[in-house]
Parts: structure tokens; sequence; C-alpha cells
């Protein structure tokens, strides 16, 4: 295995690796929806700790090879694990894939993998400032070597910037009243630097509390998107998916909110059906544009066995595409 850091700081230091359990959401329906060719080349485009990696490893042959992608230092580090010739991990945020796979030489892999959204060990480690279950720093970035932590941009973020981030990206009616909240505790010298800190000024600026939820869910979700520029990534590796994969290859991503999963739904619509011409152009049917990926199946959520194991997949939607030979 091979370990290489994509435009990182040669100053980083891998933070210790994390032992929180994790359990791999989809496992089986991922892998067998990329169809592994024994001796393909396959992208784990988030690797995580691993889960599905290991389960494409195992079904490829002598000569097939697997590229796992990550820009979370803690799962990086996780990677030297997995002794195995057929296996590398890079260091790289998957928007950046295309790029990622040519400095190593490739230029068609027959499957791609994303498993979108947070892990397991991210939102267990207080320390990394991801969930409201734990009072720790409020960094929430993916990639600690580098950007904006949350606390930063709480900083300084005006007033309708907060609106639009927390609206946009965490789906909350409430979000002007939190909004204000926040920017209220900054004005009176109180910066709010731990996650305790915000999730208590969400709480008391939301009205109405939903049962069975936090206040504070959407919020934090908004924020852990907007730092990680999570939706805008998403949007830039899907057509690079489209480039790199050969025909027959498969894409596969795990969504876990509706934001994420409009995207893959409309770019895969939209690869498939692409006659974009106006109602009664008089043009032959076989001069149409032609499918450059077709959706396999319908979705797949997760079994009530699953849920019940791990009721954090209970979210999880499972598409998937296979590249035709469309130019």
């Amino acid at each position: 295995m091979s370990v290489s850091a994509h435009n990182s700081p040669t100053t980083s230091v891998l933070p210790t690796a994390s032992v929180s359990p994790h359990i791999t959401v989809l496992l089986d329906e991922a892998v067998d929806a990329l169809a592994i060719k024994p001796n393909g080349i396959y992208v784990d485009g988030t690797f995580g700790r691993g889960g599905h990696s290991r389960k494409i490893l195992e079904q490829l042959g002598a000569q097939g090879r697997l590229i796992g992608l990550d820009r979370d230092l803690a799962a990086v580090a996780s990677a030297g694990n997995i002794k195995d010739s057929r296996f590398q991990i890079q260091h790289s945020h998957f928007a950046a894939i295309k790029e990622v796979l040519q400095e190593i030489n490739i230029n068609k892999v027959d499957g791609i993998l994303l498993d979108l959204g947070i892990s397991s060990p991210q939102i267990d480690e207080g320390v990394r400032g991801f969930s409201f279950r734990f009072d720790g720093p409020l960094d929430m970035r993916m990639d600690q070597s580098r950007g904006q932590t949350a606390a930063e941009f709480l900083a300084v973020a005006s007033e309708q910037q907060l609106i639009g981030v927390i609206k946009d990206y965490g789906e909350e009616r409430f979000a002007k009243q939190i909004a204000r909240a926040l920017v209220a505790a900054r004005v009176g010298g109180d910066f709010i630097t731990t996650t305790g800190q915000l999730a208590k000024i969400v709480a008391s600026a939301v009205p109405k509390i939903e049962p069975g939820q936090d206040p504070a869910t959407r919020t934090f979700q908004a924020l852990r998107i907007y730092i990680n520029k999570e939706l805008e990534e998403l949007s830039l590796v899907l057509p690079q998916c489209l480039e790199l994969l050969a025909p027959t290859g498969r894409l596969v991503v795990i969504s876990f909110h509706s934001l994420e999963d409009r995207i893959v739904k409309r770019f895969i619509r939209d690869e498939q059906d692409r006659d974009d011409l106006p109602g009664n152009f008089p043009v032959r049917a076989k001069d149409l544009p032609q499918p450059r990926m077709m959706a396999i199946g319908r979705t797949i959520k997760p079994s009530a066995a699953e849920v019940k194991r791990n009721p954090r997949s209970r979210s999880a939607v499972l598409r998937v595409a296979e590249r035709t030979n469309v130019a």
C-alpha cells in the first residue's frame, strides 16, 4: 500500500486514528452495485474507515487495483492497516479525483464509490466539533490541515450570511432567529468557540422544538456542509466521474440527506435524458443526443434490520448509474 498527500502541507501532523466503532452503511449493496470486474480499477472516493474498500478488495483479482481517497487525516492514517499491494490511499478531497488519478497515471476506471456525509468516528470524537453531544472545540473541518473552522466562520459572518447558510444547508425554518442570536452573542463579546456554546445559543433561539430532534441538529448540519463545501464538491466530482468511467463502469453514490441526493439524482437524470431540444423540434429519434449514463435499478435504502443495528443509516439512499459508450 502506498500513502501520498495530495496538496497537503509537509508540516501536517496526522492525528491519532479513531478507535470509535464505525459500521459501514449499505456495505454489501454498494459493493454489489459496482459489479466488480476482478482485474478492474476502482476508486473509493470516501475511504472513511475502509469498510467498502476491504469488501472491494475481497472481490478483486490479482491484477485489480483500488485507489482510496479521503481528506480526513485520521482516515488516511487508518488506511495504513490495509496491507495490500493492490491498494493505495491518497490524501485528497474527491473533487480532485481526476487530478489525483492523473498523477498516478490512471485515465479510466471501472467503478467509483462515493459514500457521502460524515463518518461515525468524526461524530464521536468531541475534539472534531461535529456533534453537540460533546462539548468540544468548534472545528467541523473534515480536513484539519487546512481551511476555516466553524468557530472562525461564526466570528466574522454577517447575519444575512448566517441566515443563508442555516436556511439553505440546514433547511432550518428558524434560520433568522438563530442567526440573530449568534450575532448578538458575538456583539456581546461572547465568541462562540465550543459546540456546547453553539448548541445552547441555538436552543435558546428556536421558538418551537421538534419532537425527537435536538434544536441544534439542523444548524450543526448546515455549518458542517458549508465549512467543508460538501455540496459544491459533489457538484464538481460528478462530471469528473462521467469522464473517468470506462464503458460499463459504475458510479455508486450513498447520500444521507435530500440536498445531496437531489444533486445526484438530477445529474444521473440529465445524463440519461439528454434531449434538451424544444418541443416539436424536427429531428429524428436516432439523431437525438444519446445517454452517457443509465440509471441502474431503483434507489436502495437500508433494510429494517440494518437501521435497527445502525440507526445512523436510516436516512441513507443509494443510487447507481452505468457509463455507456457514448462520448
